[in-house]
Order: C-alpha cells, then sequence, then structure tokens
C-alpha cells in the first residue's frame, strides 16, 4: 500500500511539468508567431513606403522633364525670330509644333500671293501684246477718214498706257522679288526649326533612353540590396541622363539658294528686256542701257536689299557660332551632371554598406539577447516547478500576470527566492546529513519506478508534439 501510494504521488508531482512543457511549447510557438508577423508587417510597410517614393520621384521627373522641354522651346523660338521685329512677340509664347504650324500657313499663303501676282503679270504681258500687234497692224494704214482719225487718237494714249503698264510690271517684278526673298527667309527659318527639332527629339530619346538604363541598374542595385538584408529593412535609390552631339547644314543650303535666286533673276532679266524691246520697238541696245541707267533708284533699291542679305547672312553666321556654343555648354555641363551623380550614387552605396553592417552587429545581437533570454526563462521555470510544493502565504502572492508578458519571468523569480528564502528558514536548526540521507533513501526507492512512469508519459508527450 505504500509502495502504490508513493507510485501514484510521483505521477501526481511528474504530470503539472508536463503541462507546463506543453504550455511552454505553446507560448513560443506563440512568440515566433508574433515575431514573424511584425516583421512581416514591417516588411510589407517599408515595401509600400518605398513604392510610393520611388512612384512620387517618377512623377517629380516627368514634371521637370515636361518643364524643361517648354523651356527649351521658348527658347528655341525667340533665337529663331530674334531678328525679326514683331514676329519675335507674337512667337514668343508659342510651343515648336504651333509656331512651325503657323510659319506653313504664312508661307502657303505668301505663295497664293506670288502666284496671283504672277495671273496679273502674265495678263498684264499678254495685253501688251496685244496692243503692240494691233499697233503694229494699224501702223501701215495711213488712209483718212473716221478710222485712221480713231486710231491716231488711240495712239496718241498708248506711250501713257506703255508707260503705266512698264510700271505697274516693274512694281509687280519688284513684289515678286520681295516676296521669294521672303519666301527664302521663311523655308530657312522651317529648316532651321525643324533641325533644330530633329535634334531635340534626338536629345530627348537619348536622354530618355540613358534614363531608363540608369533606372534599370537601380533596380538591380536595389533589389540585391533587399536580397541581403531581406529578413531587416529594404532600401532603394534613383538617379538621371546625358545629351548627345548636333550637325547644321544651313551654309551650304544658303549657297545652294543664293545660287539658284541668281538663276532666277537672270532668267527674269533676260525675260524682262526681251519682252520690253518687243514692247517699245526700240532695236538700239544703248538706248535701253541708257534708259536703265538713268533709273537711280532701282539701283539704290537693289543696294539696299544687298545689304540687307549680308546683314542676313551675318546673323546666321552668329546663330550658328551661337549654337555651337550652346551645344559645348550642354555637354560639359552633361559630364559634369553625371559625375556628379556618379559620386552621389557612391556614397549612398558606402552608407548603405555601413548600414548593412549595423544590421548584422544588432541582429547577432538580438539573437543572442533572445538565447540568453529562453535560457534564462526555461532555468527559472525548472526552479520554479521545483519549488512548487513550496506555498507561500496570501501577502506575499503577487498579481496574476501573462505567462506571454515580459513581466512574467521577473514575477517568478521574485516568487522563487520568498519560497527559497521561506525553505532556508524551515531547514534552520535541523541537521541537514540526516535529511540528505532520508533523500538519498527516497531517491533509491523511487528510481525504480520513475521508469515506468516516465514509458507512460513519453507515448502521449510524442503524439502532442506531432499533432503541435
Amino acid at each position: 500500500m505504500k509502495k502504490s501510494e508513493k507510485t501514484k504521488g510521483v505521477v501526481r508531482s511528474s504530470s503539472p511539468p508536463q503541462h507546463d512543457q506543453i504550455a511552454e511549447m505553446q507560448r513560443k510557438i506563440q512568440l515566433l508567431e508574433g515575431d514573424r508577423t511584425t516583421f512581416y508587417e514591417s516588411s510589407q510597410s517599408n515595401m509600400k513606403k518605398n513604392t510610393e517614393f520611388i512612384h512620387q520621384l517618377r512623377l517629380e521627373n516627368k514634371r521637370l522633364y515636361k518643364q524643361l522641354a517648354e523651356a527649351r522651346g521658348d527658347e528655341h523660338i525667340i533665337k529663331a525670330f530674334h531678328n525679326k521685329g514683331l514676329e519675335k512677340e507674337s512667337y514668343r509664347n508659342m510651343s515648336r509644333k504651333t509656331a512651325l504650324t503657323t510659319l506653313d500657313q504664312k508661307l502657303l499663303s505668301k505663295r497664293k500671293r506670288l502666284n496671283a501676282f504672277k495671273h496679273t503679270t502674265q495678263t498684264c504681258q499678254r495685253r501688251l501684246e496685244e496692243l503692240t500687234m494691233e499697233y503694229h497692224r494699224m501702223k501701215p494704214e495711213g488712209t483718212g477718214g473716221a478710222q485712221s482719225t480713231d486710231a491716231m487718237e488711240e495712239s496718241l494714249t498708248y506711250p501713257g498706257k506703255l508707260d503705266s503698264l512698264e510700271a505697274e510690271v516693274l512694281k509687280h517684278g519688284e513684289e515678286l522679288y520681295s516676296l521669294q526673298a521672303m519666301n527664302n527667309d521663311a523655308q530657312l527659318s522651317k529648316e532651321a526649326a525643324k533641325a533644330e527639332l530633329h535634334h531635340l527629339e534626338e536629345l530627348l530619346s537619348k536622354e530618355r533612353k540613358e534614363r531608363d538604363r540608369i533606372i534599370a541598374s537601380s533596380r538591380k542595385k536595389i533589389e540585391e540590396s533587399k536580397a541581403q538584408a531581406e529578413k531587416v529593412d529594404r532600401r532603394t535609390q534613383r538617379a538621371p541622363v546625358q545629351p548627345d552631339e548636333v550637325s547644321s547644314e544651313v551654309h551650304r543650303g544658303t549657297t545652294r539658294m543664293a545660287v539658284e535666286e541668281e538663276e532666277k533673276a537672270i532668267f527674269t532679266f533676260e525675260e524682262a528686256f526681251r519682252r520690253i524691246k518687243e514692247a517699245t520697238g526700240v532695236t538700239d541696245i544703248q538706248e535701253i542701257v541708257e534708259c536703265f541707267i538713268s533709273q537711280k533708284e532701282r539701283h539704290v533699291h537693289l543696294e539696299n536689299l544687298k545689304g540687307e542679305n549680308e546683314q542676313v547672312l551675318q546673323q546666321l553666321k552668329e546663330q550658328k557660332q551661337l549654337l555651337n556654343q550652346q551645344f559645348q555648354d550642354m555637354k560639359y555641363s552633361g559630364e559634369a551632371k553625371l559625375s556628379g551623380d556618379q559620386q552621389m550614387l557612391e556614397d549612398c552605396e558606402q552608407q548603405l554598406q555601413t548600414q548593412q553592417q549595423r544590421c548584422d552587429t544588432a541582429k547577432e545581437t538580438l539573437d543572442w539577447l533572445l538565447k540568453t533570454l529562453s535560457t534564462i526563462r526555461g532555468g527559472v521555470k525548472h526552479l520554479a516547478e521545483k519549488l512548487q510544493h513550496i506555498t507561500l502565504c496570501e501577502d506575499a502572492v503577487a498579481e496574476e500576470v501573462s505567462p506571454d508578458s515580459d513581466e512574467f519571468v521577473l514575477e517568478l523569480m521574485t516568487e522563487c527566492e520568498l519560497k527559497l528564502q521561506l525553505l532556508q528558514e524551515e531547514l534552520r536548526g535541523k541537521d541537514l546529513a540526516a535529511i540528505m540521507k532520508e533523500m538519498e533513501e527516497e531517491e533509491i526507492v523511487v528510481s525504480y519506478e520513475v521508469v515506468a512512469i516516465q514509458e507512460t508519459i513519453h507515448k502521449p508527450k510524442l503524439i502532442f508534439i506531432r499533432w503541435l
């Protein structure tokens, strides 16, 4: 009977530690789940913040590139019309495409006016030829009568008509020449604007490609850094772009157009000389030369046009030099900006490595502290289990604390300290050797029974662990 009672006592004393171990394992699992959930939530929040930051940076880059394109468009329009006076003010606030469309419309309207003037000139020339033929036809008829009288009266008006027609032809010729000059200027401006637009489009495409390349490399580096610091923190980086070269053929186009204009002018003068010779009936070249020499105003006008064309040519040369200088400035500024961005990227990478080292050190320290805390928690719980047969008074018992909290270990340590003090007071004045001998005898008796008890306890414990 005594032996069975002792066996029951041992079973009862061993069952609470088993439940405590199960509770301890459940608490550990809950702590691990809580740590994993906290880490997952922090990583997700960091990823969300980084994604929003990248989106904001992209929007800011788009806005800045749009402002830069608008500013450049205004500058190029002002440079293209810097010698046009009032036209510069009207084109100042226009974009490149709008300015080109307006120039095309003006060019079409001027071409229509030129065609109308050509048609009027041809009509006047045909009328002049008809009058000349009628004059030559009626000149041999020397008979009297009403027809000769009418012809003579009409012949009196011929010189005035011829002079007026000649003045009108000269006027239309001057207008034609001025319209051709305006047309040439418009063509030059259009070609220059198209070349500048093509150049800007190439620059924009190259800048976009370079920006995409830098963004791709930055993303790759960010992904690598995320893979290295996957359990702690995630960081991102960014960077921008460079321009290219241009080439201009304005001088060659202007010379070619000047040669074509000169050939057209020579052909026009020869044709006009032939028609004037036929219209006036003058066969002496000297008279025609003297007639044209007397027209000093026309000569002065041509000299003025020549001077204006030379000024336009000089302005185009200066504009070419200015564009070349601006290109060199943009080239050097782009290289300096790229070197600065590379330096900033290297600094950011160095800072990232430093932060990663600090993170690794903090992680190792945290792991060590967690292991130490777990060991201390297990030791304190084991000590509390050993001392659970000692009861304290109600005044000494503290308030109940949640087993998952950090204060639970402190409460257990305080309780164990009080129990040890109480045990020390109970053993004070007693024969410790006799007590130790009695304990050894009880251990010898109980040791044979512990094996069977452990076999009965071990199987349910394994089943519970598998269920977890």
